[in-house]
């Protein structure tokens, strides 16, 4: 993206009419356009702009003629988002002012930026890591409150000092051995397998545990999808609508209302969650119904929890057994609606060992415990958002590489099978994991995906 002394610019603020738009510039001309283009009230240019100061005035276009009342402030290199020299416009929020000033500013020498541009210059000028550069769009996208504090904890870097420690540590590791192998009869501590086993052994047990907080990170950052399934009528929809809190979907006592997946967001607990409320599973000659029940079938594949419906105040079906035999049991969990009427079966009696929980969502009772139920079969231990975690399979997989290449190295020692050299490979192998995750070592075509969905302007 960035060519050497570019200047870019780009609207910061969302599309769409607000109070306040803003521009922003990075780069050596950011301060030379400022001066072209603004105008103090007294309608002559300020040619002197203190660092970090807001400075109200005029942006005018070629011909002196103001374009917007804005605020503007300069940013002097390198206490900046980019590290760069960096001007901020603040403008009124129409389309056309925002769009007027903009063309100014790509006039007097400026390119557009190119989405996620600005955050990729903080990057490559040594602000941020990777892992912060990608938390800056889980911080914007955030869906909850947790996700929003397990997305600032990566910002500020938590994330980084973790995988950065374990880099030091297996810094030293390898600068000892490497050590041992080049200057053999020199004066230096004699190879030492207890300790080198046990450095590698204890750094290895700490990357399994980061490794496993992937399920979570993933779910915090992008949400888990949960489909709820059950023949027709057993109050599918109201279970939707009480999840919500609002009537959502149409409940009517004839089979078969619902003809598509409906889709809505919601949080339980702090984590983001999709419903998707299916069609009634059953055999149907209607196109259309037929459509929904497909629909039904392959939300129940891609969900990571399926609540499967099943009427209480009617003995069970067999299309209910036929459901409960397409179950995943460590993925799914029964919910017996209609508790307000007379049970017609006990899931105990029925030798079903699924974990359930009992509901009436006609009256708007056992929310709470159908929730709490959702989120620990979700995530199954009960982990909070402390501690760090890892959102994104980068993550996993370079933390997988670093993972295989320490139980190489601890092998060749149990063993005593490898020469020190091979030994010392494994090692750098192991750092070369890490390395992909900070963006140390990491590939152009790496850094085009992951910076591929930011917004423009950030």
């Amino acid at each position: 993206m960035q060519r050497h002394n570019d200047t870019i610019a780009a609207i910061s603020t969302a599309p769409g009419e607000s109070a306040i738009g803003i521009i922003k510039l990075s780069g050596k001309r950011s301060l030379a356009i400022l001066r072209s283009i603004f105008h103090s009230p007294s309608g002559s240019p300020l040619k002197r702009f203190r660092s970090h100061q807001l400075y109200y005035g005029h942006i005018i276009d070629e011909s002196g003629s103001p374009i917007d009342e804005v605020l503007a402030v300069y940013m002097r290199a390198p206490k900046t988002y980019t590290r760069e020299d960096v001007v901020e416009i603040h403008c009124h929020g129409g389309t056309s002012a925002l769009q007027q000033v903009l063309q100014t500013v790509l006039d007097r020498g400026a390119r557009p930026a190119e989405p996620g541009e600005f955050t990729l210059l903080a990057f490559l000028n040594g602000r941020i890591d990777l892992t912060q550069a990608e938390a800056v769009m889980d911080v914007i996208q955030a869906k909850t409150h947790r996700s929003l504090i397990s997305a600032s904890d990566q910002l500020g870097g938590r994330l980084g000092r973790t995988i950065g420690e374990f880099k030091n540590r297996l810094i030293r590791l390898t600068a000892h051995l490497e050590t041992y192998i080049d200057f053999p009869e020199e004066e230096i501590p004699r190879f030492d397998f207890e300790s080198f086993y046990n450095q590698a052994t204890s750094l290895a047990c700490e990357i399994e545990t980061l490794i496993e907080t992937y399920n979570k990170g993933r779910i915090l950052r992008e949400g888990a999808t949960v489909a709820i399934i059950g023949r027709p009528n057993v109050g599918k929809s109201s279970l939707l609508n009480m999840l919500l809190a609002e009537e959502r979907a149409i409940v009517t006592d004839i089979p078969g209302t619902t003809r598509d997946t409906i889709e809505e967001n919601i949080s339980v607990d702090g984590l983001p969650i999709r419903l998707i409320d299916t069609a009634g599973i059953r055999q149907s000659h209607n196109l259309a119904e037929s459509e929904g029940v497909r629909r039904s079938r392959e939300a129940m594949k891609k969900a990571e929890l399926v609540l499967l419906v099943l009427d209480k105040s009617m003995p069970l079906h067999n299309s209910d057994l036929e459901l409960l035999d397409l179950l995943n049991s460590s993925k799914a969990l029964i919910v017996l609606n209609k508790t307000d009427l007379p049970g017609a079966f006990s899931l105990a009696c029925s030798g079903l060992q699924l974990t359930h929980v009992e509901v009436s969502a006609l009256h708007n009772k056992g929310t709470a415990d159908l929730k709490s139920a959702i989120r620990s079969l979700i995530i199954k231990e009960n982990s909070t958002t402390e501690g760090t975690t890892i959102t994104r399979i980068r993550h996993k997989t370079s933390l997988k590489k670093t993972l295989q290449c320490l139980y190489a190295f601890i092998d060749g020692l149990k063993q005593d099978s490898e020469p020190p050299e091979i030994l010392s490979l494994d090692l750098r192998e192991a750092l070369e994991g890490l390395d992909n995750i900070l963006g140390v070592t990491t590939a152009d075509d790496i850094l085009n995906v992951i910076f591929k969905d930011f917004c423009i302007g950030k």
